[in-house]
């Protein structure tokens, strides 16, 4: 992440250590399908940029064993404490402001954050470089304008609301400089960067108890924003959430992309 005082869903509040509850759910499977596939293991040196959350953390210090390192970054790290013991080394640090910690990792990998830097460029440049010759780079970032939508199936009323604060959120989000395009490009811009082998492909979770979870945590945590800006009433939101509650709609995330490629 990046140290703009503009990010929209700080670590700080309640509502984010269920966010990453539910991304660890949503998501964890297929990263940790790409990390196996790029031969994450012993003695590896990787950094997990803007971790957020400690499941991606824990699970490499688990492959990495006592000959390798992790280091995992992130603007806030209050969240990462229980980590903090070897292998895992954690360190506050902006991805879109300042150098790499260190160099010459056999992996670097940032799940959902290039999207929210606004200095998005300047991050991805320093992840490569953090590289040595043949490290492999693993980056996963959403695509909200491909799937703008939280009901695909917009059948009723309820559906209808849903998309609509669906809406008033990726403006947030773009208002704070979040590029709501981003990960379908992330395979050329891999490829510009200089790296070879490239690969790429997508993950859209449709209709879980996760993705209702993450639903609730996100509005819950950026009601007073959406409110504020004219976007949603209190009435709209307390609605919303009583029907995501009820469990009788299908709800979506946007596509995940997961791009990777080996450094030359």
């Amino acid at each position: 992440m990046t140290r703009t005082g503009r990010y929209l869903l700080d670590n700080q509040r309640t509502e984010a250590g269920e966010r990453f509850d539910a991304f660890a759910t949503l998501f964890d499977p297929t990263t940790f399908r790409h990390l196996d596939g790029l031969g994450v293991g012993p003695g590896w040196r990787c950094w997990e940029v803007g971790a957020g959350g400690t499941s991606v953390v824990s699970w490499l210090a688990k492959k990495v064993g006592p000959t390798g390192k992790v280091v995992a970054t992130d603007i806030d790290i209050s969240r990462l404490t229980g980590a903090a013991r070897p292998p895992v080394e954690v360190r506050v640090h902006d991805i879109g402001a300042e150098q790499p910690p260190a160099d010459g990792f056999d992996l670097v990998h940032a799940r959902l954050v290039l999207v929210h830097v606004p200095e998005r460029e300047r991050a991805l440049r320093s992840m490569v470089k953090a590289l040595r010759p043949g490290g492999r780079l693993l980056l996963e970032d959403a695509d909200p304008a491909l799937q703008p939508l939280l009901c695909p199936d917009e059948h009723g009323p309820e559906q209808q609301l849903a998309n609509r604060l669906r809406h008033g959120f990726r403006k947030l989000l773009a208002d704070r400089g979040a590029d709501l395009s981003y990960g379908r490009r992330l395979p050329r811009l891999l490829r510009e960067a200089g790296l070879r082998g490239v690969g790429a492909d997508a993950h859209f979770p449709l209709t879980s108890p996760a993705c209702a979870a993450l639903e609730s945590a996100t509005v819950r945590q950026i009601r007073a924003d959406l409110v504020a800006a004219g976007l949603a009433t209190d009435e709209d939101i307390d609605s919303h959430l009583a029907h995501v509650a009820s469990g009788g709609m299908d709800l979506a995330t946007a596509p995940m992309i997961s791009a990777w490629g080996r450094k030359a």
